[in-house]
C-alpha cells in the first residue's frame, strides 16, 4: 500500500468515526430500541449506495473507494455495536426488542444502501 493510499484510507476513516461517535455521543432510544447504531448503519449504507454508482459512473480511482468505502463508511457504521446492543437485549430477556433490532438494522441498511444507488442513478439519467 502506497502512503497516498494509506492516508487517504485514514482520512476517510478519522472522519467516519468522528461521524460516529458525534451521531451516538447521546444515547436515543425509541420504545427501548436503541436508535444510535441503527442511524449510523443505515446513513452508512446510504452513503455507500450512492459511492457505488458515483464511483462506476465517474470510473474514479481505486484509492477513493479506499478514502469514502472502505475508510468513511466503514468506520461510520458499526457491526460490534450492533453485536454489543444485541447481546445486552438478549441477556436481559427483551427477545423481541431484539429480533426488531436485528431486523431493522439489516433490512433498513440493505433498503437505505439500495436506495442511495436507485436514487444516484436516477439522477444521473442510468
Amino acid at each position: 500500500m502506497k502512503f497516498t493510499d494509506l492516508a487517504l484510507l485514514a482520512l476517510g476513516a478519522t472522519a467516519g468515526a468522528f461521524a460516529r461517535y458525534k451521531i451516538t455521543e447521546t444515547p436515543l432510544l425509541f420504545a427501548g430500541l436503541p436508535m444510535n447504531v441503527l442511524i449510523v448503519n443505515v446513513v452508512g449504507a446510504f452513503i455507500l449506495g450512492v459511492f457505488v454508482v458515483l464511483f462506476h459512473h465517474w470510473h474514479l480511482d481505486t484509492r477513493h473507494a479506499l478514502m469514502v468505502a472502505v475508510g468513511f463508511c466503514g468506520s461510520l457504521t458499526t457491526m460490534s455495536s450492533l453485536a454489543l446492543e444485541s447481546a445486552d437485549l438478549l441477556t436481559n430477556a427483551r427477545y423481541l426488542t431484539w429480533a426488531i433490532h436485528i431486523l431493522t438494522n439489516v433490512g433498513l441498511s440493505i433498503a437505505a444502501l439500495l436506495g442511495g444507488k436507485t436514487l444516484t442513478q436516477a439522477m444521473l439519467g442510468n
